[in-house]
């Protein structure tokens, strides 16, 4: 049976151009001619180019100087990265803590900036949103404090696709002389990004959301700005993070990041949007199934669409795609027995338990959507029927 994946938001399959590079270093790592890119030996001064031209290819990428990207394992430890050293800048100014953010954040930027704010008694003051997931810019700037820490903002959210108004916020906060740090995780390697003309001071993002290996991961820190690091130990990562680069799979995302021409990623960014329509199409004919989010094409993020679905829970309808070959993903999430509802759709004020999210990516194709074509609205009607 031919697998359809519909949940590239989660992890995108790895591209060609990765499985390549990652094939070549490990084969050469493998006969003991690639070694540690700190030493001045030949196999680490190999190492060493690579590493370079691949902070040059994803530097690229997202509009920043090459100097101005760290790699770490993920977009969680780069958010968590961004946290702590913020806060601790604050403390060593002589401020409380205090970040500010909006309520649809991802959990990584929410529990780390309660976690490391509340350990050095700080606070976090969470905005509200409106029913499309966009946060209140006026009550988000009125919170800025000329002693505040960090501002988060997403450039995109994860789970309905908003667009949010990141120019606005980064030009006040740069008036203020505040720090601002945008999750750019499901918005790099979807949409063009130019850090430099940006004016953020930190951006974060992985590379498995657009193709990349898994365990790699940026953090865009502005030039000039000098944070704490999270992981101490060696000075890799010109000592803003401690620990041997995870060489190989860094090749293989520069290698996607370096594929990634605007022409290119401009026409997977069109695809995408066109097969996020037909599936917008296809809810349409599904009765009680609405679109959550803005409903603007030009408002959202070009990969991603969730829905509400009444009548029936979400995972019984993830399940009988599952068995019919098509992956996709609720907002709602899996915690032990329990199934937790989605903070995100609760912000928003919209049905938090029962959501359907699918999201497309660089090997999605029409007969994606065509599967699904065919199978939601009998599982739906049938699970439904099952209900009464």
């Amino acid at each position: 049976m031919a697998r359809h994946l519909l949940d590239h938001a989660s992890t995108s399959p790895l591209r060609p151009e990765a499985a390549e590079t990652l094939d070549l270093w490990n084969d050469l790592a493998a006969r003991g001619e690639l070694g540690d890119p700190s030493r001045i030996h030949a196999e680490g001064m190999q190492a060493r180019v690579a590493l370079e031209t691949a902070r040059d290819q994803v530097a690229g990428l997202v509009g920043a100087r090459s100097r101005e990207i760290v790699f770490t394992s993920g977009s969680t430890e780069s958010i968590a990265t961004a946290t702590w050293g913020a806060v601790r800048r604050s403390v060593e100014q002589g401020h409380q803590p205090q970040i500010v953010l909006s309520a649809v954040e991802h959990s990584a930027v929410r529990r780390s900036s309660e976690q490391f704010a509340g350990a050095l008694g700080g606070r976090v003051t969470t905005i509200g949103v409106d029913r499309t997931g966009r946060v209140d810019v006026d009550a988000l700037l009125a919170a800025i404090e000329p002693t505040t820490s960090l501002v988060h903002l997403q450039w995109g959210n994860h789970e309905v696709g908003t667009l949010q108004p990141v120019a606005e916020v980064i030009a006040r906060c740069n008036e203020l002389g505040v720090l601002v740090h945008i999750d750019a995780s499901h918005a790099v390697g979807q949409v063009a990004i130019d850090f430099g003309r940006l004016g953020a001071d930190l951006l974060s993002f992985s590379g498995h959301r657009f193709g990349g290996p898994s365990g790699t991961g940026v953090l865009a820190i502005r030039r000039g700005l000098r944070l704490e690091p999270l992981l101490h130990g060696s000075d890799q990562e010109r000592g803003r993070r401690a620990g041997l680069e995870p060489l190989i799979a860094i090749l293989g995302l520069g290698a996607v990041a370096g594929a990634l021409d605007p022409l290119r990623l401009d026409r997977e960014s069109q695809q995408s949007r066109k097969l996020i329509s037909a599936i917008a199409d296809l809810a349409a004919t599904i009765d009680d199934m609405e679109l959550l989010g803005d409903p603007d094409p030009d408002h959202r993020l070009p990969h991603i669409a969730c829905f509400t679905v009444g009548g029936v829970e979400p995972q019984a309808v993830l399940l009988g795609l599952d068995q019919r070959g098509i992956a996709a993903h609720s907002g709602s999430a899996c915690a032990s027995e329990e199934i937790e509802p989605s903070p995100v759709l609760e912000a928003m004020g919209a049905d938090a338990h029962r959501s359907l999210r699918f999201s497309v990516g660089w090997s999605s194709s029409r007969s994606d959507v065509e599967a699904l074509g065919q199978e939601l609205g009998p599982i739906i009607e049938a699970l439904r029927q099952l209900a009464r």
